[in-house]
């Protein structure tokens, strides 16, 4: 697998999925909604981790600068 994520890329992934998982925490967030959204924060975080996405691979994109 290719790196296709930018450093702002994953650190905004991880965030926004932490953020997901204080409003369930404090039940902020609930039912149907929370449960797909806790789905997607587990995918961002994933994804944020290994530094790939797969969406970016299909259509063919990179959010990392290019090395020259």
């Amino acid at each position: 697998m290719k790196k296709n994520m930018s450093g702002f890329d994953r650190v905004f992934r991880i965030l926004v999925a932490l953020v997901v998982v204080v409003l369930y925490y404090f039940k902020i967030l609930e039912g149907t909604l929370a449960y797909v959204l806790l789905g997607l924060a587990a995918i961002f975080t994933l994804t944020g981790f290994i530094s790939f996405c797969p969406l970016y691979a299909l259509f063919g994109l990179s959010s990392q600068k290019n090395k020259k």
